[in-house]
């Protein structure tokens, strides 16, 4: 079985990446928030930059534990689901 990152709705991008980051910072494994239209490169103050003055750094995600971004992504698709009966329910 082959596996792919591709999103079903490209467009959904940002709010995921959003997502991501609110639950990161929920979890105790990033500090600081995320600024609508910035990736990956948020946390810049976290990172040594200085935010708010348009440099930025990137979060490593490769150097995050295994256990810690599987939270994230259950956390994601916890979330997700809920979301999706809450709007079924409504139908």
């Amino acid at each position: 079985m082959s596996r792919s990152n591709r999103k079903v709705v490209p467009e959904c991008a940002q709010a995921l990446n959003q997502m991501k980051y609110e639950i990161a910072a929920e979890l105790g494994l990033i500090s600081g928030g995320y600024a609508a239209g910035s990736g990956d490169t948020e946390f810049a103050s976290e990172l040594g930059g200085t935010s708010g003055s348009g440099a930025s750094g990137h979060v490593n995600w490769e150097q995050m534990a295994t256990r810690d971004v599987g939270s994230i992504g259950g956390s994601m698709t916890r979330r997700l689901v809920a979301e999706a009966e809450r709007v079924l329910k409504g139908l």
